[in-house]
């Protein structure tokens, strides 16, 4: 069982077009909601990429889709992302890579 008080840790916004990682909060000081993310993250689907048992990465999945069928519409290589997933999860490794923005934070705040 989880505990109820929330994390303290601060969530970040990696975007492929920016050098430093930007602090982000969800809107209700605990836990991103969906539209929110949408927003953020420029998307329409969303996903979860585990990092740790308490650290997720939220990427948008549909550019992800994109990058692999290679639409026409550029797609940015995010290699903060994809980068700290690689080195959470080896097998990932030449499989997949994270496109777009994405945001690193607890996993208790989204849910």
């Amino acid at each position: 069982m989880m505990p109820a008080t929330p994390t303290t840790y601060q969530p970040h916004l990696l975007d492929p077009h920016s050098t430093e990682p930007q602090p982000v909060a969800p809107r209700n000081g605990h836990r991103f909601q969906l539209a929110e993310l949408y927003e953020l993250l420029d998307c329409q689907l969303v996903d979860v990429v585990r990092l740790t048992d308490e650290l997720i990465l939220i990427i948008d999945d549909v550019k992800r889709i994109k990058l692999l069928r290679k639409f026409r519409n550029p797609c940015f290589l995010n290699l903060l992302a994809t980068y700290l997933w690689y080195q959470h999860q080896p097998a990932a490794r030449g499989q997949d890579s994270i496109v777009g923005r994405a945001i690193l934070c607890h996993d208790r705040q989204f849910r």
